[in-house]
């Protein structure tokens, strides 16, 4: 390959993720109901007004954007191309936490490396081998192969916003800044924890989910978006699968709207389904993995994997009345 033809190809590699690029940050704009103009590309792409605008002028060529009033919109056909690269994105996003166990912080910056380097039949192995995940783990939708994209979030709002006192379940992690979402993360929150107020006041927010509290500054905690979660029945408290003593019975209420590809799979073949009685058995000489009693099989799960399952109890560590399995 002469320097020409190589220079030539990296050029043009370097303008095709530029572009993509720009196409997301646009459709990010009408997802808000905003409206991306040259100087938001400028600063989302960190490119100077003058490349911006051949970059737009390109874009326009292609069919793909077009100008509105002070702005920029997509057409469909530029809506479409964002969306495969949207999909892209948010996939790998679920297979980098899920089963390549990378920290939530780092997996944005990795996956926008990676969305730029797609096919269609690799996209679709990935989503069947992680049990066609809806949301990717900041609880955003992730586009089907056909391009459509649902909102997920519409009765959310800012956990500062939330009653306290009010159960609450996390739908949505915004990921920027990156200061701003790395003590999100260290916390360990994510979509589908439920979670309740303590305390707030304009210096901090207590909270707490089923085990643990946390404190953030409402800054901080106005990246975390809630909505109402179900509420169990009176005599009847929700759970982590891990909390049970040995000998204690419960329902299984769900799995956590958080766990996706092969544990998830793996826990609903062995009978982990919502309606099924569980009983935890015994437990390992370090108290980890502890064994279950489901549908008349014992099974063995590790304590991280026993997390994810909710279960419901009467909130005495007694049995649920009507277990059936």
């Amino acid at each position: 390959m002469g320097l020409f033809t190589w220079w030539a190809r990296v050029r043009g590699a370097r303008t095709r993720v530029l572009t993509e690029d720009a196409l997301k940050h646009m459709h990010a704009c009408e997802w808000r109901s905003a409206q991306a103009t040259t100087a938001s590309l400028s600063g989302a792409l960190r490119l100077s007004p003058r490349k911006v605008v051949r970059l737009c002028q390109r874009m326009q060529e292609q069919g793909w954007i077009e100008v509105a009033g002070s702005g920029l919109r997509l057409t469909a056909t530029g809506q479409r191309v964002a969306l495969q690269v949207i999909r892209a994105h948010r996939l790998w996003e679920r297979y980098l936490v899920d089963e390549a166990r990378v920290r939530l912080r780092d997996v944005h910056a990795i996956a926008d490396r990676l969305e730029h380097k797609r096919s269609h039949e690799r996209l679709q192995a990935m989503d069947v081998a992680l049990g066609f995940p809806t949301t990717d783990p900041h609880g955003d939708p992730i586009p089907t192969a056909e391009g459509r994209i649902e909102r997920t979030e519409a009765d959310s709002v800012p956990l500062p916003e939330w009653p306290v006192g009010r159960p609450a379940v996390v739908v949505h992690l915004e990921d920027e800044p990156k200061s701003v979402f790395s003590q999100i993360a260290a916390l360990g929150l994510r979509p589908g924890q439920r979670v309740r107020i303590i305390e707030a006041d304009e210096h901090r927010i207590v909270f707490a989910d089923d085990q643990t509290e946390h404190v953030l500054s409402p800054v901080v905690a106005a990246n975390v978006f809630v909505a109402p979660a179900e509420t169990p029945e009176p005599t009847e408290t929700i759970e982590v699968l891990s909390s049970l003593k040995l000998g204690d019975q419960a329902i299984v209420h769900g799995l956590d709207a958080a766990l996706h590809g092969y544990t998830r799979r793996r826990l609903l073949d062995l009978g982990v389904t919502s309606g099924a009685s569980i009983t935890a058995e015994y437990a390992g000489f370090f108290g980890d993995p502890i064994a279950f009693r489901v549908r008349g099989a014992l099974i063995a799960l590790r304590r991280e994997q026993a997390d994810h399952v909710l279960v419901r109890t009467n909130g005495d560590g007694g049995s649920v009345e009507h277990a059936h399995g």
